[in-house]
Formats: C-alpha cells, sequence, structure tokens
C-alpha cells in the first residue's frame, strides 16, 4: 500500500488526467498554520459557491437536505445523507479541507451513460462526493493527491483513478496556491457480470463512513517530504 501511495504522483505527473472545470488561486498568504489535528474551518471564504458545475455530473450544490432532487442535463440527482465537515487537516506544507460529503442517488442522462459504463452497468447509482480545498503554504512547488484511496464500511476500496469528477485536484501545487473541487467514487454498484447482477438484489449496504488516505507529498524533484495521512469522515 505504501508503495501505491509513493508512485502515485509520480504517476499523476506523467499520465495526468482528464480535465474539467477545476478552479485554482493564489493564496494571500500569511494565514496561521493550521495544528495536526482538525480544526473547524467555518471562517474560510466558501469556495463551494465559487465552484463551477462538472460537465459530466449533476450539479449538486442546492441539494442541502435529504430527500431534496435537482435536474439538469445531465441527470436526475436525489441527496440520500449530508455531513458538513469543515474540518482542515496538516500533510507537511499542504492543508486539506474537507468542506462537505454527500450521498448521492444519481439517474444519469441518457447522453452520460456511456460515461459512467467504465465503473458500473448500473442505469442509476449511489455515489459518495467529497468538496475539497488542497492549498500549498510554502513557496515551492509540491505534487501532492488529496485522495489516493477512499475505503467504506461496507468494505469496499477505490483508488484514485475510479473517481467520476476528474477536476485535476491531483498532481502539481505552485507555492502558495490553492485548488477546489469534488472528488466522487460509485458505491454498491454491479458491473454487469452474472455475479453482481445477482448480488445487486440482495439490500444494498449502507454507507456509514469513508477513511480517505491522501497521497504522500512530494517536493519538485519528487523526494518524499511528507507521509500519507488517513482521514475517517462519518456521516
Amino acid at each position: 500500500m505504501r508503495g501505491i501511495l509513493s508512485i502515485f504522483v509520480f504517476i499523476v505527473v506523467l499520465a495526468g488526467c482528464s480535465s474539467n472545470t477545476n478552479t485554482e488561486k493564489q493564496s494571500a498568504g500569511g494565514e496561521q498554520a493550521v495544528k495536526a489535528t482538525p480544526q473547524s474551518t467555518s471562517s474560510q471564504k466558501d469556495s463551494i459557491d465559487d465552484y463551477q458545475p462538472n460537465s459530466q455530473v449533476t450539479d449538486d450544490r442546492s441539494l442541502l437536505k435529504v430527500g431534496q432532487t435537482f435536474s439538469d442535463d445531465k441527470g436526475k440527482a436525489a441527496l440520500k445523507d449530508i455531513k458538513q465537515v469543515n474540518q482542515t487537516y496538516k500533510i507537511g506544507d499542504v492543508e486539506l479541507t474537507v468542506k462537505e460529503m454527500k450521498l448521492i442517488h444519481l439517474r444519469p442522462d441518457y447522453s452520460m451513460i456511456d460515461y459512467f459504463h467504465v465503473l458500473t452497468h448500473d442505469e442509476e447509482f449511489d455515489f459518495v462526493k467529497v468538496f475539497v480545498d488542497i492549498k500549498n503554504t510554502s513557496s515551492k512547488k509540491v505534487n501532492v493527491a488529496p485522495i489516493a484511496l477512499m475505503k467504506t464500511n461496507t468494505g469496499e476500496t477505490f483508488d484514485w483513478n475510479k473517481d467520476i469528477y476528474l477536476e485535476e485536484l491531483n498532481g502539481e501545487l505552485e507555492g502558495g496556491a490553492e485548488k477546489s473541487g469534488n472528488l466522487g467514487f460509485i458505491v454498491n454498484a454491479s458491473s454487469g457480470h452474472a455475479h453482481d447482477e445477482q448480488s445487486a438484489d440482495k439490500k444494498k449496504k449502507e454507507i456509514k463512513w469513508i477513511e480517505i488516505t491522501t497521497s504522500d507529498v512530494f517536493d519538485q524533484n519528487h523526494k518524499k517530504i511528507s507521509n500519507s495521512k488517513k482521514i475517517k469522515i462519518e456521516f
């Protein structure tokens, strides 16, 4: 597992991810360093309001209460659970702020079905979405991924390449720079194989918590400067 995290950033740098609507902005600097333990970030600017909707996934910003739905040209989303996290975690010189976590049921528009078929053959499915801010507090370039691995209480495990948002949050982060956006992973999904179709008939397991593991942090010379961090978040 350590090997996966250690080579992750190199894979991102060499191969890259498909780009969408990620926003990247320079920080004003001079902010007080965040402690190693999580702390509230309610005073920070709410970057969720500035978020530009993803080109593949239905916009969920208006979904703030369980049971609410929203439809657009990409599909229909229904909110099943939500947790306003607003916690900041220190990973060396990188500050990772987890703003919110949602469990969403999505029925993609017909035009979007092929996009999701790589991960599931279900015509509609649940996914866990995490909105994050990631900031480089140093003056030097670093390489990092906010979520290299994610697992749930149901026993499912996902690596970074199963993210459905693809908003270029992984990889290089210039000195003083900040990125904001979503990462999402389809849960309780079937792949279309016979044994999966049989298991799909069973009651899907309830998502109660997730555990995310960041990548290690590397400097511009690809030398590891900080170890990865595990973060558990409960609904």
